[in-house]
């Protein structure tokens, strides 16, 4: 699939994109005769347009432009073999029978592209071909600003997470130094996005902290941060729970494990984060504990008890942080090359507290915790 979605994603990339055509069915039953995705303008808002074809109707879906390429790319797995994007220069055929290997031609066109007035050039945050120096150190991207093929998922990833980001970022202080804790921070590509992005290309004074239990990994982030120069990014090791601060306008915790998001979510409410930006992974602390008789027909499976205790979990944790006087949203992020896991919560601090909201958030949480029969260890949180 890399050299399919190497070219979509150069199509999308391009302001010369017209349309992309999917069409060619894998099996009959397939019930769309084929699937075409235009960029429009709505509302002021960039977007993909996806227009499904069936025998006799056809019905649109919106997509955001930054989950067009992730939605293609399902479509070409499960249903379809063909690819046609068009260009106003350009015509791009793609068969892919055999998706690992394509054919892929290219002849020369001449079109006028639809109507569309947005600014197509500002479609991702860190673009490619354009030299990117904390990408090029952690080897995603060459020196000449292009990204590596067998490095796309991650650099859409990237440009992913900072598009949620960037929708958080009128809920942060708009003067001083913004404080931000990763927890959890791995290899940190998504750490240094961030520093990148507010500090280099937004001019934001920032402080930011890296936190990993994994020594090896800590030095090796803080030696790519020596070398790129980034002084305000700094890497520790620790363990969430034990972690001690006077506080963080914004914390990140992407993919610890189990209950180690719930501790970083606690010291995220302690503190008063103003945002929370959080994918949960491993959630396993509800699995030995519930028990309700209504479900036990489906929770007698333990593949189907795993996926609902995970779903369970995440829920609770949401609730919990509306009572805590959050603005929650769940919301999907590109999974990890390492895990599938991608349901990220969001919570912002409102302007206007609203405390029979938050009566309603919690009531709702003590119920789910009753008809369940479980204690997660969210409930941790002071209120």
């Amino acid at each position: 699939m890399e050299k399919i979605i190497q070219t979509l994603y150069s199509a999308v990339s391009s302001d010369k994109l017209v349309k992309i055509i999917i069409a060619g069915k894998r099996r009959k039953s397939v019930p769309q005769k084929k699937v075409t995705l235009r960029p429009v303008d709505i509302k002021g808002e960039y977007m993909y347009q996806a227009e499904f074809h069936f025998d006799k109707k056809v019905t649109h879906k919106n997509i955001p432009y930054f989950e067009v390429i992730d939605f293609a790319e399902n479509l070409i797995q499960k249903d379809f073999k063909q690819i046609n994007i068009l260009m106003e220069n350009e015509d791009i055929q793609i068969l892919a029978a055999k998706a690992d290997n394509p054919k892929i031609t290219r002849k020369p066109s001449i079109r006028k592209a639809g109507d569309l007035s947005h600014d197509r050039k500002k479609q991702y945050i860190i673009n490619d071909g354009t030299p990117c120096d904390f990408l090029i150190e952690l080897g995603v991207m060459s020196p000449e600003g292009k990204v590596y093929k067998k490095h796309y998922s991650k650099f859409r990833q990237i440009n992913r997470f900072l598009e949620i980001a960037d929708d958080c970022f009128d809920y942060l202080p708009n003067q001083g130094t913004l404080r931000i804790i990763d927890f959890g921070c791995g290899k940190s590509y998504l750490t240094f996005a961030l520093y990148y992005y507010l500090k280099i290309q937004k001019n934001r004074d920032v402080e930011i902290i890296g936190l990993d239990l994994k020594e090896d990994v800590i030095n090796f982030c803080s030696d790519t941060a020596r070398k790129l120069k980034y002084d305000d990014l700094h890497f520790i090791t620790g363990d969430i729970a034990d972690y001690e601060s006077d506080g963080a306008d914004m914390v990140v915790t992407l993919h610890a494990c189990d209950t180690a998001t719930d501790f970083a979510l606690i010291n995220a409410v302690k503190w008063h984060s103003k945002v929370i930006l959080s994918v949960p992974c491993c959630q396993h602390e509800l699995f030995s504990q519930i028990k309700n008789h209504i479900n036990e027909p489906m929770l007698k499976y333990g593949i189907i008890k795993d996926k609902f205790t995970e779903l369970l979990t995440d829920a609770l944790r949401g609730l919990r942080l509306e009572a805590a006087g959050y603005e929650v949203n769940m919301t999907e992020f590109t999974s990890l090359e390492h895990t599938a896991k991608n349901i990220m919560i969001k919570a912002v601090v409102p302007e206007k507290s609203n405390k029979s909201a938050e009566k309603k958030a919690l009531d709702e949480y003590e119920a789910l915790k009753d008809f369940y029969h479980v204690s997660p260890a969210i409930d941790h949180l002071k209120l």
